[in-house]
């Protein structure tokens, strides 16, 4: 999952940077409203953090802008204003949640797992499909009850296939959603990592079908 941060103090953002890698998101920061407006207009992320107190344009103005335009990417605010005005009107402009520094990381990922979840209509961190299992607050795997074994990249994938089951995962988005600024995946990376995938999943009671020039879909197949 790709998360856009838009943080102007440089030791909470890498600190926040710093949680959130360690939780398995891939993070872009930046720190005006400007270059993050531009970026979410282009880049597709799972979820944007927003600080209030931005320079030149504020987080406020910034939400404003996405909703307007049509952007639809969770929003969490995050910021050292605590004042009932400040959340009321956060959340009327279109933010999906609200949380005040300073906080604990835990529950800042456990409001962002929960933000991605709800945009992706799942109700539940565990997930099953045949007899595939995944927890996404421990980010474990299991098949037919025993431990699956993923790479990091390979643990995203899946978990965004289930996330969006029945439906399909556009594969340039899934590449974007890998991504980071400094870090760019490629289509064909991310074809070597759907091909391992299925051969750690075989017997699982699933399947990774490839949806021609759309992207790919997890389904649920009948074992003899």
């Amino acid at each position: 999952m790709r998360i856009l941060l838009v943080e102007d103090d440089p030791m909470v953002a890498d600190g926040i940077r710093e949680g959130l890698e360690k939780a398995g998101f891939a993070v872009d920061h930046t720190a005006a409203a400007e270059p993050a407006e531009s970026a979410l207009e282009l880049i597709h992320y799972d979820l944007a953090i927003v600080d209030i107190g931005l320079p030149r344009m504020d987080g406020h103005e910034l939400i404003r802008r996405l909703r307007r335009r049509g952007i639809e990417v969770p929003i969490l605010i995050l910021t050292a204003r605590d004042g009932l005005d400040d959340r009321v009107v956060g959340l009327d402009l279109g933010a999906d949640d609200y949380m005040v520094k300073p906080f604990q990381l835990p529950e800042l990922l456990a409001r962002l797992r929960a933000l991605i979840r709800r945009s992706r209509s799942a109700t539940t961190s565990e997930l099953s499909a045949g007899s595939l299992r995944l927890d996404l607050a421990r980010r474990t795997a299991s098949a037919r009850g025993a431990p699956l074994e993923l790479t990091g990249r390979e643990w995203e994938i899946l978990q965004q296939l289930m996330l969006a089951t029945p439906n399909v995962v556009d594969k340039q988005k899934m590449v974007e959603s890998l991504s980071e600024w400094d870090n760019e995946l490629t289509t064909n990376a991310v074809e070597i990592y759907i091909s391992r995938l299925r051969n750690k999943l075989q017997g699982c009671g699933v399947e990774i079908r490839t949806i021609r020039g759309i992207g790919y879909r997890l389904d649920e197949i009948l074992l003899a």
